[in-house]
């Protein structure tokens, strides 16, 4: 029994449509990627520009600090090249403001989000001022393990690879030739400085995804050990994960005080 989740050949077909599908309907005029060097928003950038065209897809590049000058020039080397809009603004004067009001908030994972949401806040200002649709880079991966920000990068209008593993990430942006640079680099938040994904989550990706796709199958954990022979702790481990972080996939609970409830039996 293999545990590696595969790439449907049509992938890209699908989150094409997908895209230009969720594009008509809304009535906006294009789409927006918040680029970061990394492969998730090198892919989402890419993918929206083949879907619906270079002219109606933009991007923005929100470095702290801390964003090395070297990733700034290639990141906007990959956008010239693929041919779509990409504006820089840098977040480390608003992130000052913040600190400023709270100087007794000194956690670093806190000051993270506050990063992250406040990425969140100008993409959607720019998205507003645009009238076009915020795309979030979050992959299967990350969201089954809740490793995202809720309202960060957890805010989204579109989540075109959520339905994709970062093994299969890897194996997309191979197959659409994305520099070398993006695919080798190691995947990072950019939170704090040393910061790796892989770090955060306590295992390779390699064989996260092996236990989550297992999950998907409604394995239990003990056959999804003898399969990947990946130890039984790190299993329940994952299982816990993705168990504890239940509530940032969901949207906000509403008691039931009526005939029928948004978010529960209110269908869209």
């Amino acid at each position: 029994m293999s545990l590696v989740p595969k790439l449907s050949p049509h992938t890209e077909a699908t989150i094409h449509q997908f895209l230009r599908g969720h594009l008509t309907e809304s009535g906006a005029e294009g789409l927006i990627v918040a680029v970061s060097g990394g492969i998730d928003s090198a892919l989402c950038a890419r993918l929206a520009r083949d879907a619906v065209g270079p002219e109606r897809t933009h991007s923005l590049l929100l470095p702290d600090a801390a964003f090395p000058p070297s990733l700034q020039a290639e990141v906007l080397e990959y956008t010239r090249q693929l041919g779509i809009s990409c504006r820089v603004i840098a977040i480390d004067g608003p992130e000052t403001a913040f600190r400023g009001l709270l100087p007794e908030v000194t956690d670093r994972v806190s000051w993270g989000n506050v990063k992250a949401r406040l990425r969140m806040v100008l993409l959607y200002l720019w998205a507003r001022e645009r009238r076009l649709l915020v795309v979030g880079t979050g992959n299967k991966s990350e969201l089954l393990m809740g490793y995202f920000t809720k309202w960060g990068d957890g805010g989204a209008d579109l989540l075109p690879i959520g339905d994709l593993y970062k093994t299969q990430l890897r194996e997309l942006a191979a197959r659409l030739d994305l520099p070398s640079s993006v695919r080798e680099r190691p995947p990072t938040a950019g939170l704090w400085e040393g910061q790796t994904d892989e770090g955060e989550l306590g295992l390779p990706y390699s064989e996260l995804d092996q236990i989550l796709f297992g999950l998907e199958q409604l394995r239990t954990p003990e056959e999804i050990s003898r399969a990947a022979g990946i130890s039984l702790d790190r299993i329940l481990g994952v299982v816990a994960t993705v168990e504890r972080t239940r509530h940032k996939r969901r949207p906000p609970p509403i008691p039931k005080l009526s005939l029928r409830t948004v978010g529960l039996d209110w269908r869209e």
